[in-house]
C-alpha cells in the first residue's frame, strides 16, 4: 500500500510537469498553425481583391495625367484641356523604359473647338490612337480599344441633338466620319465630345507629329507613390509634369491598401492572443509543478516515516542478527528510487500523451513525435529517483539508527 501511494504521487508530479511542458509545446504548434493558416487565407484574399481591383481599375479609366511642363494647372482645370504641347514621341520613350509603377499609356491630342458645319457650336475634339504598350512587358488587354480610322466616337448631347447612330456620316473640319458608337448619357464633358483617329486629329488640327496629354495607369505596388512615380517619368521626360487623378480608382486603390493594413493588424492581434495566452499558461505552470514536485515530495517522506515506523520491531529483528545500519538505510533508498524510477516513466508517457489531447494534438501524427524530446525523458528518469531518495532520506536514516536493544525490550 504505501509503495502503491508512493508510485502514484510520483506518476502524478512527472505528469503534471511533462503534461504542461507537453502542453505549452503544443501551444506554440497550434499557434504556427494557426497563424499559417491565416496568412495563407489573408494572401488568398488579397489575390483575389487585388485581380478585381485590376479589373475595377480597367473599368473606372486612368489615374495619372502627364502633361506638358508648361502647361499651368490652372489653365488645364478651367480649360478643360492642356493648352501646351509636347512630341508623340515621348509615349516612345515611356514605353521603351524599364518602369515598373506606370501601365497602359494612352496619348491623346485635345481641344476645344467651334464645329463649322453645326453652326460653330462648341466642342470638344480628341484624337487618340491605341494604347502603346511598354516593350519589356507582355502586351496587356487594352483599357481603351482606339477609335479606327476614319470613325467618329460621339457624345450623348451631340449624338441626341444630331439625331445621329451609328452607320450615320457627319462632317468635321471638312472631314467625313462614319459614326462608329454614341455614348449614354456620362452627365460631365464626355457628352459634348467627340472621338476620332490621332493621327486625323493633328492632320485636322494642324498640330502633326504633337499631343497634349498621355493618359497612364499607376499599377497597384506597395510603396508606388506619386512622387517616386514623377522622379522616374522626370528622368525619362524632363519637359513634362505629373497628376494624379482623384477619382474612383485611386479611391478604390486607397481602399485595397485599407484592406491590406487591416488584414496585417488582424494577423497581428491573433499573434498576440495566442503570446497572451501562452504567458497565462507559463504562469499556471510556474506554481502548479512545484506545488506538485513539494507534494510529492512530502507524500513519500510521510509515506516513509510511517513504513518505519509500523516496521519498527521488524528492522528491530534485522538489526540484532547482524544487520548493519548502512544495509537498512540501502534497502529504504532503493525502494524510493524503484519507486521514483517507474513513477517517472509511467508519470512521462501519461503527462506527455494529456499534454497532447489537450493541445489539440493526434498521439499518432507528425507533430506528436516532433514534440518528443529524448532530453527531457532522461531528465526525468534521473532526477525522480534521486528526489524520492532524498525526500525517503531522513525516515530511512531513523530506521538506520533505531537501537535493536530499545526496540526488542519494547516487544
Amino acid at each position: 500500500m504505501s509503495f502503491g501511494l508512493g508510485l502514484l504521487s510520483v506518476i502524478v508530479a512527472v505528469g503534471v510537469l511533462v503534461g504542461e511542458l507537453t502542453l505549452l509545446d503544443a501551444h506554440d504548434i497550434q499557434t504556427q498553425r494557426i497563424v499559417e493558416e491565416k496568412v495563407k487565407k489573408a494572401e488568398k484574399d488579397m489575390a483575389i481583391m487585388e485581380d478585381d481591383y485590376r479589373k475595377i481599375m480597367k473599368e473606372l479609366g486612368f489615374n495619372l495625367l502627364i502633361l506638358p511642363v508648361g502647361q499651368r494647372l490652372d489653365n488645364f482645370y478651367s480649360d478643360g484641356y492642356a493648352a501646351k504641347f509636347m512630341p508623340e514621341e515621348n509615349v516612345t520613350k515611356l514605353s521603351n523604359s524599364k518602369m515598373m509603377t506606370i501601365r497602359h499609356l494612352l496619348p491623346s491630342l485635345e481641344q476645344k473647338i467651334n464645329w463649322p458645319e453645326q453652326d460653330s457650336r462648341t466642342i470638344i475634339l480628341i484624337g487618340v490612337r491605341g494604347e502603346v504598350p511598354f516593350a519589356h512587358r507582355d502586351p496587356k488587354e487594352p483599357m481603351q480599344q482606339a477609335v479606327p480610322e476614319g470613325k467618329i466616337i460621339l457624345g450623348y448631347e451631340i449624338s441626341a441633338s444630331l439625331r445621329v447612330s451609328p452607320g450615320d456620316t457627319v462632317r468635321i473640319l471638312g472631314a467625313d466620319f462614319e459614326v462608329d458608337e454614341c455614348h449614354t448619357q456620362r452627365g460631365n464633358k464626355d457628352d459634348i465630345t467627340v472621338w476620332i483617329d490621332l493621327a486625323k486629329s493633328q492632320e485636322l488640327l494642324d498640330r502633326r507629329g504633337e499631343i497634349n496629354a498621355i493618359l497612364a495607369l499607376k499599377c497597384l505596388c506597395a510603396g508606388n507613390e506619386l512622387e517616386s512615380i514623377r522622379k522616374e517619368i522626370a528622368a525619362i521626360l524632363p519637359d513634362t509634369q505629373v497628376i494624379e487623378l482623384e477619382n474612383k480608382v485611386s479611391t478604390r486603390e486607397k481602399a485595397r491598401f485599407r484592406a491590406g493594413a487591416a488584414a496585417d493588424s488582424v494577423l497581428a492581434a491573433e499573434k498576440s492572443y495566442r503570446n497572451k495566452l501562452r504567458r497565462e499558461k507559463e504562469v499556471f505552470a510556474s506554481w502548479l509543478i512545484p506545488l506538485f514536485i513539494l507534494g510529492s515530495s512530502a507524500l513519500i517522506g510521510f509515506i516513509t516515516f510511517n513504513n518505519v515506523r509500523e516496521r519498527r520491531h521488524e528492522l528491530g529483528v534485522l538489526r540484532a542478527i547482524g544487520l548493519r545500519s548502512s544495509q537498512i538505510l540501502f534497502v529504504f533508498l532503493v525502494k524510493a528510487g524503484a519507486m521514483g524510477l517507474a513513477g517517472s516513466v509511467a508519470g512521462y508517457i501519461i503527462g506527455f500523451a494529456g499534454g497532447l489531447l489537450s493541445g489539440g494534438i493526434s498521439l499518432v501524427s507528425a507533430e506528436s513525435s516532433g514534440l518528443f524530446d529524448p532530453a527531457v525523458l532522461i531528465v526525468v528518469i534521473l532526477t525522480a529517483p534521486l528526489l524520492t531518495s532524498f525526500a525517503s532520506w531522513i525516515p530511512a536514516l531513523i530506521a538506520a539508527r533505531q537501537d535493536p536493544a530499545v526496540v526488542l525490550r519494547e516487544e
